[in-house]
């Protein structure tokens, strides 16, 4: 019985993506459909990182052509190719750097940092090529966070090489002062000098480059909203009322510089006692739940307040390399997913398909 194409896309289409909820088909993911007698392969190109997820996908697509009468031998290829997405108008993209999303909360003390290196280093983790630009000019803590020590070279005497840890790129302002030298710098300063470690940076390859943004509305997250290439931003608050004030106003700024929310994390949802075993919501209960439905943007998950997340981020050691397999690891890594996969159902960036038109005064 000779195997028709149609009823192996037919087969195919049984098979959801957990994290969009639609089939490899409809979407146009699955590609180079072969048919060789009982033999059918196939390629399946997936817009976000998907390591850890690929073999299971695989084992459920292969499962779904061998139902087909007449189906032998499977061969089923997943990828996963990250692309550059739409940012403001009228903002160029940086080079070599796909897609940068502004980490912010609008209030200090949420675990902004935290959330942003955890976030860096699941993304890191699932294939992606991943950098941080820790833009807190006034209070870096990204060094110390990833565990690095030390200062960027420059190869060419015009730019910096990033340091690197956990297969991750950071820039700080951390690695050029002394760690205990306070910034003492009016804003236009310390503007400038966040320009400086983003564009003078030679980055590698980037499919994301996480920015830590400082807390607040301030000059810094203006010019950050106003002329860096954001395909995005993703705000950081806990269920307090006072946090959400601050998250609330964060999250206008950037609706009104026309930077897309990709979503919004609750930190410190939850404590659940290491002894007993009993839950306390310390800070109140789904606070950044009801934000996001407010403002009708997507809830990104919540994280537990606990101590060994602390402890490992002073340790330069975060949790989701410090223990990989662990339950809040696998809570950062649900995030950083959705917001690989949010970023991957936006608009391509076409600007680098226009041609440039240059006018000149004749003579």
């Amino acid at each position: 019985m000779a195997i028709t194409e149609a009823a192996l896309l037919d087969a195919l289409k049984s098979v959801v993506d957990p994290n969009t909820g639609r089939d490899f088909v409809s979407t146009r993911q699955l590609k180079n459909l072969r048919i060789e007698d009982g033999d059918v392969s196939f390629d399946v190109e997936l817009g976000y990182p998907a390591k850890s997820q690929v073999t299971a996908l695989r084992k459920s697509l292969i499962a779904a052509a061998r139902g087909v009468a007449g189906v032998e031998n499977v061969s089923a290829n997943i990828t996963s190719k990250v692309i550059a997405h739409a940012v403001q108008r009228g903002v160029q993209l940086l080079p070599k750097v796909k897609n940068i999303v502004a980490v912010a909360s609008g209030k200090g003390g949420v675990g902004k940092s935290t959330t942003t290196v955890n976030l860096a280093l699941a993304l890191a983790a699932e294939g992606a090529k991943v950098g941080i630009l820790d833009a807190d000019i006034y209070g870096p803590s990204q060094p110390t966070m990833m565990g690095i020590d030390g200062r960027p070279e420059s190869v060419d005497g015009q730019t910096m090489e990033p340091l690197e840890n956990y297969g991750v790129q950071v820039m700080s302002i951390g690695f050029l002062i002394e760690a205990d030298n306070p910034m003492i710098w009016r804003g236009p300063m310390a503007t400038q000098a966040l320009d400086q470690l983003l564009r003078q940076t030679n980055w590698g390859e980037l499919d994301y480059l996480l920015v830590d943004m400082p807390p607040g509305t301030g000059d810094i997250q203006l010019t950050l909203s106003q002329k860096v290439p954001l395909t995005g931003a993703v705000i950081v608050t806990t269920p307090q009322d006072i946090a959400l004030l601050d998250a609330r106003k964060g999250l206008k700024m950037f609706e009104k510089v026309g930077v897309p929310i990709i979503g919004v994390v609750e930190n410190m949802a939850v404590y659940c006692c290491p002894n007993c075993g009993h839950t306390e919501h310390i800070f109140g209960s789904e606070g950044g739940k009801k934000m996001a439905v407010e403002y009708g943007v997507n809830y990104l998950g919540a994280l537990p307040l606990n101590l060994s997340i602390r402890e490992q981020a002073d340790a330069g050691r975060p949790t989701v390399v410090s223990e990989p397999e662990g339950e809040i690891s696998g809570l950062y890594k649900s995030v950083a997913r959705q917001v690989a996969v949010k970023i991957a159902e936006k608009a391509k960036d076409y600007s680098s398909k226009f041609p440039t038109i240059s006018i000149s005064k004749g003579t």
